[in-house]
């Protein structure tokens, strides 16, 4: 069975693999087709794809955006899309320019404390990367305040912590709408992240199919046999296809493979067949 993955990160969001690292990983590690989904851009998706032939490996563009629901910060998929479409390129620019207003308060709050970090130094460690709470994590690591990216998260940017701030996000509609209008397919990730109840989820997805929605993650890291079969029968009822994968992020998340997620993750090439046909 020739085995894919649709959902890894790279260096323009906050996974440690360059585009150009990711798309020969998952050469040796035998993989038919990658997608690059990387937070809110999709220059990884760019630079990706047109290292695609040179190792065998077909090069799906993607992004993951995401969108608000209910107070609720959900993501999506959004596979085959062009970067440089209008719709896209407005969208990721108010993003952005989102993105960059919260980082500031939050530096604003950690140099308060006498942590060293700027805008201006983060950009330059993690070049071309749309800067997010990974990195500021890491500014906490160098300046002594917890041992990993993890740690800083847990001790301070999670929801509720000190230099914790909530987001903006884009409304479901737009977030969907941008997919559509740049060609893409749109695709619900990994549902079981929001610790929905049944009645919620399936409230939920189908929202999701009203916007415009063509596909539910049900297979991913972590996810028991018998989770993504709950998902699949949710996602047959909507008419939706099914979608995997594992949401790599290099050293970022090391107990995630590219491709096998956490040791049993498998993607058949069918499910990027099927999904091309939506």
């Amino acid at each position: 069975m020739k085995l894919i993955d649709l959902h890894a990160h790279t260096t323009a969001s906050d996974g440690t693999f360059t585009p150009a690292e990711l798309v020969e990983y998952a050469a040796k590690k035998g993989l038919a087709a990658v997608a690059i989904t990387d937070h809110d851009t999709a220059a990884g998706a760019v630079q990706a794809s047109e290292l695609g032939e040179k190792y065998g490996v077909e090069v799906v563009p993607g992004i993951e955006i995401s969108a608000e629901y209910l107070g609720y910060g959900i993501h999506i998929l959004g596979y085959f899309i062009d970067p440089a479409a209008p719709a896209m390129t407005r969208v990721l620019d108010w993003v952005i320019q989102e993105r960059k207003r919260r980082n500031s308060q939050i530096i604003e709050l950690m140099r308060a404390d006498g942590v060293e970090v700027s805008a201006v130094g983060l950009a330059e460690r993690f070049p071309g990367a749309v800067i997010g709470r990974p990195h500021l994590a890491a500014a906490l690591v160098e300046n002594g305040l917890c041992g990993s990216v993890q740690e800083g998260f847990s001790r301070y940017l999670n929801v509720g912590k000190k230099y914790y701030l909530p987001r903006t996000y884009l409304p479901l509609e737009t977030a969907f709408e941008c997919i559509r209008l740049s060609g893409g397919k749109a695709v619900f990730a990994h549902p079981l992240q929001y610790r929905m109840g049944e009645r919620e989820l399936l409230t939920l997805t189908g929202r999701l199919v009203d916007v415009g929605c063509v596909g539910m993650e049900c297979l991913y890291s972590g996810y028991t046999a018998g989770q993504s079969g709950y998902l699949r029968d949710i996602a047959g009822r909507f008419g939706l296809c099914v979608t995997g994968g594992s949401d790599f992020h290099g050293s970022r998340k090391a107990r995630i493979d590219l491709g096998s997620g956490m040791g049993d993750l498998a993607v058949g090439y069918e499910v990027l067949e099927e999904l091309r046909r939506r």
